[in-house]
């Protein structure tokens, strides 16, 4: 691999473990899916049909503000969630430069076998 692939990768790394712990959690996603439409949604509309309190909703709404999965905003009285898919993309992006590496390493593996 590459010494530029190599620090590209170990600069993405804490960031894209942020997002992916994140999202690694049912509710969690549960959420992000809820608000991929584009649509910005109190903690009200979010929690409903959820068998969770409003409280447990806020935590995880914490957790995907802390990784920046999504973004709030005040009005009036309450807040307002709405996706920010930058972190999103920045995950595909690392995925596909592991996916990268991983195909040239199996490239290599299989000129090597096949000598």
């Amino acid at each position: 691999m590459p010494a530029s692939a190599r620090s590209r990768l170990a600069r993405r790394l804490p960031r894209a473990a942020m997002v992916f712990a994140a999202l690694g959690d049912p509710t969690r996603l549960a959420l992000v899916t809820r608000l991929c439409d584009g649509s910005r949604r109190s903690i009200t509309q979010l929690c409903d049909g959820q068998p969770l309190t409003r409280q447990a909703i806020s935590k995880h709404l914490r957790v995907l503000e802390d990784a920046r999965v999504v973004r709030s905003e005040r009005a009036g009285r309450e807040s307002l969630y709405a996706l920010n898919p930058q972190p999103i993309g920045e995950l595909r992006d690392y995925i596909d430069l592991v996916s990268s590496q991983w195909d040239d390493a199996l490239a290599r593996l299989k000129s090597f076998v096949e000598k």
